[in-house]
């Protein structure tokens, strides 16, 4: 047999003691209903001990202080290499950070514009927006920000009476009496009567070191502080509160000086055949790579063949119509996964494992083809590729495949079948009668109740595009990749009143929060205990009374290492439970608040006889999340859990437009099935659903479908088909009409 990972008893999370062999230098796909363990066995085990053990030197200076860092639950696990995680984790939001840099392309593209540049301007640093050639304007951002200071403060009061707006800026907190206290003006006096010296001196006055309420510490105008409290973080990590003050009180424009280009003038008068660095960046990567092949000096011959590879690669990806000065940030969870996948594919290094989650998420089947073809570049150059997958035509092109069930949580984390794909198909697992199943066409569609007009849609590629969105029915809307659909659908009809976005964002909240928490479900968890116990409710919160004094009802505890990560381990005083042994000693028919909080929610339903928390149970179990614990921290959560969590809340509203970005992510065949029977419900209450979708049975199940391309980038942007599934699949000729025809013959 060819060498092998071998895995014996696995236990972490719901595995039930799993053994498997897994060829090494193959491509292996792990598939499985939703929850059923497939993620704890490829990342939970066999990926985090491969990376504990290449960090063994680490871990031994934290035992020093901290005792042994925790390991995966298994007995054993032979013959690991190293292991590289290609996860769909968003890439840094920092506004400096580009495709750009996360590739290197733009620093091999400085490099060339350093020796071919006329007027020439320096070295490769000479050429970077976070050095020595950002704009002084903007320092390197491309835009600037202007505040309205009457949304910071209210000019008609003073200081101790509540002039200041700002969020968490409270009376009697230390900011405003930082103000009160800082002797530069009268804090009883209106702002609208400071003189120009003090208005400038409580707004705009730079960071100073100052006594304070006996205290030495910093002082600095509001705008100032503002900016920095603020305005240096990326927007979207922040408190729902923060960012509509942001909204309202900031507004963010192309920098003046440099027209958004990011860089000095000296910099943008330096050109190769007629564009400067700026203007590259900025163009489509796969102009770029046109651009590039036009350029033949020989002083850059190296440097020029390491950049085209990496443009190659990434429109082989399908990513080709990114721009190299795309922030990082705004790239979504698949587009992330890919660029880091490019990372990987020039790499000189072999027998590397290489674990991927879902790498087809958010592609068209013409772009899952080009995928697959990456995998596999990847496994001839002697890597074992691990594919946490749920897509056929990725599952159809394994060496191997290990499929776990049969259920989820609880019911899942046994190995279901192993082996070839044509074995799978032959197998009465799950997924092997799920594998050819197809989802038909409707013999009937509905018929819309009214109409979504979108006008004009210029957002980022879209042409002038306009179209109707029919009211009152499941509508798909669908095409390549870059195409534009989520321009032309969240660009477009979120400002509406009564419409819902769904997404797959972060939900934001502390480390704290959990389904409990998010859906209100605590509450009446909380108020059954206390009515059992004769208690306070207020005990069986971990946020509350109720929480260990040692780790503050987190269940660990944080230790920062400065230079290094920081790291957490389990409370030992409540051992991970968060509350105290007096919470922990009442019960409720028989479990304790800890039990509770670690039930799946199939287990809860079965639990509570409670109405007001069978219903919210009910709504989670409907979305598919029945395998997630209560107490489960919302940021272990994947892109469509969150979003699936997000739907069960918003479903106890009243009729809607509800906007769902790819929710087929992260689900198995068989509860694709599931998914479309709450899409029918959603609609058949009165509601109108709008799905960004790939998936060809939800497409096939729809009663209107949008097509947008006919490529990405500057190649779609255009509404390419409107009508029936059984229109685009007996007349149309797209891509999108292709594939589905395929899919339903």
């Amino acid at each position: 047999m060819t060498e092998a990972i071998q895995v014996r008893g696995a236990r972490e999370n719901n595995l039930l003691d799993v053994s498997v062999d897994i060829p090494k230098r193959q491509l292996t796909v792990f598939t499985g209903v939703s929850g059923s363990g497939k993620s704890s066995l490829v990342f939970g085990t066999i990926a985090a001990e491969s990376q504990r053990l290449i960090n063994e030197t680490y871990s031994a200076f934290l035992q020093s202080f901290m005792g042994s860092p925790a390991r995966p639950d298994v007995d054993a696990l032979h013959h690991l290499s190293a292991a590289i995680v290609v996860d769909q984790e968003r890439m840094g939001a920092n506004a400096r950070s580009t495709l750009g840099t996360a590739t290197d392309a733009y620093t091999m593209l400085r490099i060339v514009f350093s020796r071919l540049g006329e007027p020439g301007v320096g070295s490769a640093l000479a050429y970077s927006f976070n050095a020595e050639g950002m704009c002084p304007g903007c320092e390197g951002l491309g835009k600037v920000s202007t505040i309205d200071v009457d949304q910071l403060v209210d000019r008609s009061k003073s200081i101790n009476e509540g002039a200041i707006t700002v969020p968490n800026f409270t009376v009697d907190g230390w900011y405003v009496r930082g103000f009160a206290e800082s002797g530069l003006f009268d804090p009883d006096k209106p702002i609208s009567a400071f003189s120009e010296r003090e208005l400038q001196d409580f707004l705009h006055k730079p960071a100073t070191k100052m006594r304070i309420a006996g205290i030495n510490t910093t002082y600095e105008g509001l705008v100032v502080k503002v900016q920095r409290s603020f305005l240096s973080k990326d927007r979207e990590a922040q408190q729902p509160h923060i960012r509509a003050f942001i909204d309202r009180a900031v507004t963010f424009q192309e920098c003046p000086e440099c027209g958004g280009a990011r860089l000095r003038a000296e910099v943008l008068a330096s050109r190769i055949d007629g564009r400067n660095i700026a203007e590259c960046s900025a163009m489509q990567v796969s102009d770029l790579a046109a651009f590039l092949d036009g350029i033949t000096a020989p002083s850059v011959a190296p440097v020029l063949a390491n950049l085209r590879q990496t443009l190659d690669s990434l429109v082989e990806i399908g990513l080709g119509y990114l721009s190299l000065d795309r922030e990082s940030g705004t790239l979504s969870g698949g587009e992330a996964q890919r660029v880091k996948m490019v990372r990987h594919l020039g790499s000189p290094l072999t027998d590397i494992t290489y674990v991927f989650d879902e790498p087809t998420v958010g592609l068209h089947p013409h772009d899952i083809e080009r995928m697959n073809g990456l995998l596999r570049r990847l496994r001839d150059k002697g890597n074992t590729v691990l594919v946490v997958e749920h897509k056929p035509e990725t599952i159809a092109i394994a060496d191997h495949v290990v499929d776990l069930g049969p259920g989820a949580g609880p019911a899942g984390g046994r190995i279901q079948f192993e082996g070839t794909v044509d074995g799978l198909r032959a197998s009465d697992s799950v997924t092997g009668r799920y594998l050819g199943h197809r989802v038909g066409l409707k013999d009937a569609v509905r018929a819309a109740s009214g109409t979504l007009p979108i006008r004009d849609a210029r957002t980022h590629n879209l042409r002038d595009v306009s179209v109707d969105i029919p009211a009152g029915v499941l509508t798909v809307v669908t095409g390549v990749a870059g195409s534009g659909k989520s321009s032309l659908i969240y660009g477009s009809l979120p400002r509406r009143e009564g419409v819902i976005v769904v997404d797959q964002s972060a939900i934001r909240g502390s480390r704290r929060s959990n389904p409990a928490t998010y859906t209100g479900l605590l509450d009446g968890v909380r108020t059954a205990f206390a009515k059992a116990n004769k208690v306070k409710p207020a005990l069986f919160s971990a946020n509350s009374e109720g929480a260990c004094p040692n780790c503050k009802g987190i269940g660990l505890v944080y230790m920062d290492l400065a230079m290094m990560a920081g790291v957490a381990t389990v409370c030992e005083e409540c051992e991970g439970k968060r509350f105290t042994a007096e919470v922990l000693g009442y019960k409720l028919r028989g479990r304790d608040i800890s039990e509770v909080l670690a039930m799946p929610v199939s287990d809860a339903l079965e639990f509570f006889t409670e109405r007001p928390a069978r219903v919210i149970l009910d709504r989670l179990a409907a979305v598919g999340l029945g395998y997630i614990t209560l107490g489960q921290p919302l940021n272990t959560l994947s892109g469509g859990e969150r979003q699936r969590l997000k739907l069960a809340v918003h479903m106890a509203g009243g009729t809607a437009t509800y906007l769902l970005d790819e929710p087929t992510s992260g689900l198995h065949l068989a509860d694709v099935d599931k998914l479309l029977a709450l899409l029918d419900r959603l609609v058949d209450a009165g509601n109108t659903v709008v799905v960004i979708e790939h998936h060809l049975a939800v497409m096939a199940h729809a009663d209107w479908i949008v097509d947008l391309g006919p490529g990405a980038g500057h190649d779609g942007g255009q509404v390419v088909f409107t009508g029936t599934p059984a229109d685009l699949v007996g007349s149309a000729d797209t891509l999108t009409a292709r594939h589905l025809r395929a899919y339903v013959a």
